[in-house]
């Protein structure tokens, strides 16, 4: 299953219709296709519930919250009770606390060597609350947070998710005496986080190069230890990864499958593709499903920039050209997207997304090209996320009869 992340758009010529791709639009031609609903038709999804989704688990039943998937991405052991919270390092101006400061950068430029600042950070003292805590960079300006105690995941977000609105107080969502405490703990540890990062030297630095400081962490999607069924146990196949980006490598840990670390892989523009590509093919010899996530597209449709989104679409669909070489019956691939980011909207919407399935045996349709515009024309007509995974099931012969 390849994953062009936030690849599809808006609009009567898009990216991804306009781009060059002919590897892309021949794997159309040959197999069927369709759009997709990842999680139904008006729900923006996420990109943890639309993996969840791609990958079997209807979301509405499974999600615990965005925050424990990224830690298991990132690397961290979740323990049961710990909160966990996903962060990015954002850049804030103003005066007072960093509660009375304005956001004008969530991603502080996208800033990508974030170690020195974890190491600062990673020094705060919440002993005084009877607290421990872990926190670990992401990929880029992404990382993740979890909170060791008596705790509860039931509070609100720091990160406004918006550029030109203040950091929020963290706020318990239900009344109760250990989420107040939990939102307590938290804002202590943004203010505190805030004036080491503030005036930390990297920061400093930046601010004379004329780079966005990284000197707030903002959090949000709180959540605790999920509980889900293996993939292997529930599919009989046994499921690896390769992405840059610690989200879905933790959408895949939490289901029990392994990360495959390509090097190159950062989870952003510069990331190797080529090396992403052979290592999908090489995991194919161990590993029964194999997910290919490419994130950069995504990054493009939220910095609103089409040229350079229609760019990495070309160089997407030239790594993508040993696909091609496939045995297609030995193997199904699935190209398709976790949902669609406009460059007019910069943000994740409820626009489907195409998906095409190449094997042995599919009804083969009449679609010629690998593109938003086009895929709605093919046999799998308008699916959701979990309808493609039954279809897959069903295709290589894994699914279970239902009656008699």
């Amino acid at each position: 299953m390849v994953v062009i992340d936030g690849v599809s758009d808006r609009g009567s010529v898009t990216p991804l219709s306009s781009a060059r791709k002919p590897n892309l639009d021949k794997l159309a031609k040959m197999g069927i296709n369709g759009i997709m609903d990842t999680i139904k038709p008006g729900v923006r999804p996420g990109s943890d519930t639309s993996h969840l989704a791609l990958l079997g688990y209807d979301p509405f039943k499974f999600y615990t919250g965005r925050g424990p998937i990224e830690a298991a991405g990132v690397g961290i052991e979740l323990k049961e009770g710990d909160v966990a919270f996903r962060v990015n390092f954002g850049t804030v101006e103003g005066e007072g606390s960093v509660f009375d400061k304005v956001v004008i950068d969530r991603r502080a430029g996208r800033i990508s060597d974030t170690d020195e600042l974890v190491k600062a950070v990673n020094e705060i003292d919440l002993s005084n609350f009877n607290v421990e805590f872990v926190f670990k960079r992401g990929s880029g300006h992404r990382g993740a947070l979890v909170l060791r105690g008596n705790l509860s995941d039931e509070v609100g977000d720091v990160d406004p998710k918006e550029m030109g609105k203040k950091v929020k107080r963290c706020v318990p969502l239900v009344e109760d005496d250990k989420a107040r405490r939990t939102a307590e703990i938290v804002n202590y540890f943004i203010q505190k986080s805030h004036e080491i990062l503030d005036n930390h030297p990297l920061n400093l630095e930046r601010s004379k190069s004329g780079l966005p400081k990284a000197n707030v962490l903002l959090l949000r999607g709180a959540g605790k230890v999920p509980h889900l069924p293996r993939f292997e146990d529930r599919f009989g196949m046994r499921l690896a990864v390769i992405s840059g980006t610690a989200l879905i490598k933790g959408v895949v840990r939490v289901l029990g499958g392994d990360v495959i670390e390509v090097e190159g892989a950062t989870g952003g523009k510069d990331t190797n593709l080529n090396a992403k590509v052979e290592g999908a093919l090489k995991a194919l010899e161990s590993y029964d499903f194999v997910l290919l996530h490419i994130k950069a597209t995504d990054e493009y449709g939220h910095d609103g920039d089409f040229e350079g989104k229609r760019e990495f679409i070309e160089k997407v669909d030239k790594a993508l050209e040993p696909l091609l070489s496939l045995d297609f019956s030995e193997v199904c691939l699935i190209l398709t997207a976790d949902h669609s980011t406009p460059v007019n909207v910069g943000d994740h919407t409820a626009d489907p997304v195409p998906v095409t399935i190449v094997y042995r045996d599919v009804r083969v349709d009449d679609v010629d090209e690998f593109s938003e515009l086009k895929a709605y024309k093919g046999g799998l007509h308008r699916i959701t996320g979990n309808d493609l995974f039954n279809i897959v099931l069903d295709l290589i012969n894994k699914a279970k009869k239902f009656g008699a």
